[in-house]
């Protein structure tokens, strides 16, 4: 049975990853800076940057499922990562990031990101290089097996679960009916189907609804 670490586990990612990884059968642990929110019977309460390397030793795989949103607190997109990668860095435990759709490329060149189109909001610019710079730091980690998983476009907190998607790179990728979309619940699927298979080691790949 794998144990999982779910670190901002009460977020609208992280309840569904947590419970898919529980609807498998997976020994999962909820870190948490408040109460606990999830189905998870196991909950550490502590604030990321206060995580030691000896609370997460132990587990096969770590889920960083942080957001951060506001202009002061985006800075730390980078700064957590960096602390999680701290962590666990030089050891076999995998970390797996809940990662933003902003920096897929748009060409074979991978010169031009979907946050340098001209129909991107200008209100998510800012959160889309927070999430790009916190990518580019965690490329240039070798001392960590890190897998980065991108959403689609339109990353749907309420939508619904098909249980069915297409596995993307780096690029974005449309489905046939044209459309980058996809659900929390089918992004969890796809989450917990890579703490399975281990298949993305020092990756970025993306996800996009079937």
């Amino acid at each position: 049975m794998k144990k999982i670490a779910v670190v901002a586990a009460n977020g609208k990612a992280g309840k569904l990853i947590v419970k898919e990884a529980i609807d498998r059968g997976m020994d999962v642990t909820a870190f948490v800076r408040g109460e606990n929110q999830t189905v998870a019977e196991k909950a550490v309460v502590r604030d990321i940057m206060d995580l030691t390397a000896e609370d997460l030793a132990g587990f096969d795989v770590v889920v960083d499922a942080f957001g951060a949103w506001t202009p002061e607190t985006l800075p730390q997109h980078s700064t957590t990562l960096a602390h999680l990668c701290d962590c666990v860095a030089g050891t076999d435990v995998r970390l797996l990031v809940v990662g933003g759709a902003g920096s897929l490329y748009v060409n074979p060149e991978h010169t031009a990101c979907v946050a340098d189109g001209p129909d991107f909001p200008d209100a998510f610019k800012p959160l889309a290089a927070a999430m790009a710079k916190a990518l580019e730091e965690l490329r240039a980690r070798d001392d960590v097996a890190w897998t980065y998983i991108s959403p689609a476009g339109d990353f749907q907190a309420e939508g619904e679960r098909t249980g069915a998607y297409i596995l993307g790179g780096e690029e974005l990728t449309l489905n046939e009916a044209g459309e980058s979309v996809i659900s929390y619940a089918d992004y969890a699927i796809a989450m917990v189907d890579e703490i399975e298979s281990g298949d993305h080691i020092r990756q970025r790949i993306s996800v996009v609804r079937k």
